[in-house]
């Protein structure tokens, strides 16, 4: 164990998290215990982005398009985890970002079924995201996908594949103070704003189907997804996974990257500023607003956000709830994923090809 504390964090909250989420697990193995401090941790891991890189340039020279596709996605995961929490070196943190997008960009056209790249207007400037589509599928739903504190949309494509398995299209979106959205806008406690933009959009789309649309969120998104889906009718399901019911209840004993995370993507002056915005981010006065069925994943090892939150959420809110309480899950139950990635997916499928 590395005597760095950061680096314990690191370790001990994102390991599953990172692996469910497309690193590879000899990688993991070569980053983590080459490392002594967390200053190194950014340059580790593009390292490991750069190697993907190179073998996704080979088979796209060879021709292999699928795989080159295979390893873009990995090395925008790589790069990605490079820069999630390296909140302390912002312009290492931006370069890793900058790789992330770039390789998640190349990948898109070698995908099955492939992406396309959109932005949605938002107050002056947009919201940039990425749109696939299920193979042959004419105007099908969509499951928008909300990111969490330090997730981006080049992390899910595991998350977003479930979905499109089962014929509902993926609008994964960097939002405020998330991903590219991080540079343009701070974190929006009042997140069915931007998801409000993001269904204005959907609905000029004529290649889907805006009358069935469903919300994902993880961790903070967890919060983001049903806060949006209590202001919005147009929201037909929800999934959340791990999200706190009240932020500013839990600020202070938040891990300390996590929090130091926060403070940079708010664009508060210091933690005392964040505490303020923190507070805002409650589910305690609009939960009973949310009508629609309502998926709600809950670890009960979970050392974030605690399971307790993901209870008061199932017990507030209006319409048809799940709570899948994983006994063994710790954060959005990475450890545990298939106990209900492919289960939440299910629900969502059979709620969306239900409505009219």
């Amino acid at each position: 164990m590395p005597s760095d504390s950061r680096l314990q964090i690191a370790l001990a909250h994102w390991a599953a998290r990172m692996v469910s989420n497309g690193v590879p697990l000899s990688d993991f193995n070569d980053v983590t215990s080459s490392l002594d401090s967390w200053e190194d941790w950014c340059s580790a891991w593009v390292g490991k982005g750069e190697v993907h890189d190179a073998l996704a340039r080979d088979a796209e020279a060879s021709g292999f398009l699928l795989s080159a596709g295979q390893h873009y996605t990995t090395a925008a995961v790589c790069y990605h985890f490079g820069e999630f929490l390296c909140v302390h070196d912002r312009e290492q943190r931006k370069q890793a970002h900058e790789a992330a997008v770039a390789s998640r960009l190349k990948a898109l056209p070698y995908l099955d079924p492939p992406g396309e790249r959109v932005e949605i207007p938002w107050r002056g400037k947009t919201l940039k995201a990425i749109l696939r589509k299920p193979a042959g599928a004419d105007r099908p739903p969509v499951v928008i996908m909300v990111m969490g504190l330090d997730s981006a949309k080049e992390e899910m494509h595991g998350n977003e594949q479930v979905f499109l398995d089962r014929g509902l299209a993926t609008l994964i979106f960097d939002g405020p103070g998330q991903g590219e959205g991080e540079y343009d806008f701070p974190i929006c406690p009042e997140y069915e704003e931007p998801v409000g933009a993001v269904l204005d959009w959907i609905g000029e789309r004529a290649d889907l189907d805006a009358g069935k649309t469903g919300i994902w969120g993880v961790s903070l998104g967890g919060y983001y997804a049903p806060r949006a889906a209590a202001f919005h009718d147009r929201i037909k399901a929800c999934i959340s996974l791990s999200g706190p019911f009240d932020w500013g209840e839990i600020f202070d004993k938040i891990p300390d990257l996590t929090r130091a995370a926060f403070v940079a993507r708010s664009f508060a002056e210091n933690e005392t500023a964040a505490r303020e915005i923190a507070g805002r981010m409650t589910l305690k006065e609009c939960a009973h607003q949310i009508n629609c069925p309502t998926y709600i994943v809950a670890g009960k090892r979970d050392g974030v956000i605690p399971y307790e939150h993901c209870e008061r959420l199932s017990e507030a809110v209006k319409g048809e709830v799940v709570l899948n309480m994983i006994e063994d899950g710790g954060h959005v139950a990475n450890n545990r994923i298939y106990k209900y990635r492919t289960q939440s997916a299910d629900w969502m499928q059979t709620i969306l090809s239900g409505e009219s």
